[in-house]
């Protein structure tokens, strides 16, 4: 019998979800000037806390300061004031509600105005057409970055277990660093960790691992995976479903599907290749082909925005319904939806001729819902998407100058 949205779900671990709605990751550069939580971010995850969803996943915390996929971002290592992120997780519990903290490392997607690291399996860099000079050339791994990558994955996921979390979500999707290793096409190395898809999968399973290891069976661990890159050549559907086959072993709670990546943004709809994305809950076709053969319980994410079509995932097997830019113009849309089944949210939709300037621009708008929820304000559904990118530009300028001085002995 299919379960309803609103039924409860019990994860490999025993932990329980009081419904099938996740609020997924988004980017929020809402850190202050230390990269930790504060108001802003705590009312933010209040919002969503008393909204109404099962589980919230935080937008990407990194796991090295000098590493970052943008100028506000969170950072959590080994010596982090840990107060500000127990506030966080506190906050986050409440109304029965879980919080997993999704963690991450950009590899080369990062900014060159950030400086820092900028790591990848090989020194392939970004193609983003004209746009391409906006991104480092990206420096291959040695072995013994590879190996600190993994402790600093480990350290993050410890310190979040003991700041009250109730799990993390490995970010191996979307193009980062542990997607590069996945893809042949960022991926050319030619020793253990390239080559086959074993190893180029050996980095994601060595961090699942060593997390699980650390944190033992009741902390949740899960993988954010691309069902595929949407790029010719890339990480396809059938790596995916090997991928998902070679983590049943580690006993995880869930992998959430998604795809695409900076250059391919099919986690906004637009895809690389020629393949068309369904209009709404993007990725279910493939996550639905995916949770047939899986022991791990499958999350999508991508496109959701009315309730039938959250139905829709779960009839089609799938366990978890994830939700994202919804959730940032209404953050109360589970809520909602129990008295008001027909309500549908709000996802942006800029589509301009220029591929990279349309995802930027679908990015500001969201990330301004969730400047104005941080703020106590109201969200504003008729934003202008120039004006919100030209406003996320200004602000994120002054606060990569402010990340520079502070770690200008630090960033090269």
């Amino acid at each position: 019998m299919t379960s309803n949205v609103f039924t409860p779900f019990t994860l490999p671990s025993g932990q329980v979800i009081k419904n099938r709605l996740v609020k997924a990751a988004m980017e929020e550069n809402l850190a202050n000037s230390d990269q930790v939580p504060d108001d802003n971010l705590f009312n933010l995850y209040e919002a969503w806390a008393n909204g109404g969803v099962g589980l919230i996943i935080t937008g990407n915390v990194m796991i090295d300061h000098l590493a970052m996929t943008g100028p506000g971002g969170v950072a959590l290592e080994a010596n982090t004031d840990l107060a500000p992120f127990k506030e966080l997780a506190q906050i986050g519990k409440q109304n029965d509600t879980k919080i997993w903290m999704q963690i991450n490392h950009p590899g080369r997607q990062v900014f060159k105005k950030m400086g820092g690291k900028v790591l990848s399996p090989s020194d392939v860099a970004l193609d983003m057409g004209k746009h391409s000079k906006l991104f480092a050339q990206p420096k291959a791994m040695s072995v013994e970055e590879i190996q600190d990558v993994i402790d600093r994955f480990t350290v993050t996921a410890q310190k979040a277990q003991e700041s009250g979390f109730d799990g993390v979500e490995v970010h191996a999707a979307h193009g980062y660093l542990i997607a590069q290793f996945l893809s042949p096409l960022t991926n050319k190395r030619s020793d253990e960790w390239g080559g086959s898809l074993e190893n180029r999968a050996r980095l994601l399973l060595e961090v699942v691992k060593s997390i699980k290891t650390a944190c033992g069976d009741t902390f949740s661990v899960a993988v954010k995976l691309n069902s595929a890159d949407f790029q010719r050549g890339g990480f396809d559907v059938d790596d995916a479903m090997a991928v998902v086959k070679m983590l049943e072993p580690f006993n995880i709670d869930l992998v959430e599907l998604s795809g695409g990546s900076y250059e391919a943004p099919a986690m906004q709809g637009r895809t690389g290749d020629s393949r068309t994305l369904a209009r709404e809950a993007y990725f279910l076709e493939f996550a639905a082909n995916i949770a047939k053969e899986s022991q791990i319980p499958i999350m999508t994410t991508g496109g959701i925005k009315r309730l039938p079509v959250a139905q829709q995932v779960l009839d089609s097997g799938v366990q978890m319904a994830g939700m994202a830019s919804a959730l940032a113009f209404n953050p109360g849309l589970p809520n909602h939806w129990q008295s008001v089944p027909g309500l549908v949210g709000s996802i942006p939709q800029v589509s301009w001729k220029d591929k990279t300037l349309s995802g930027l621009a679908n990015m500001a708008l969201v990330k301004r819902q969730l400047r104005l929820l941080g703020q106590g304000k109201p969200v504003k559904l008729d934003a202008s998407p120039i004006f919100s990118l030209l406003a996320d530009q200004i602000r994120a300028a002054k606060l990569t100058k402010r990340y520079r001085k502070r770690y200008e002995n630090e960033v090269s």
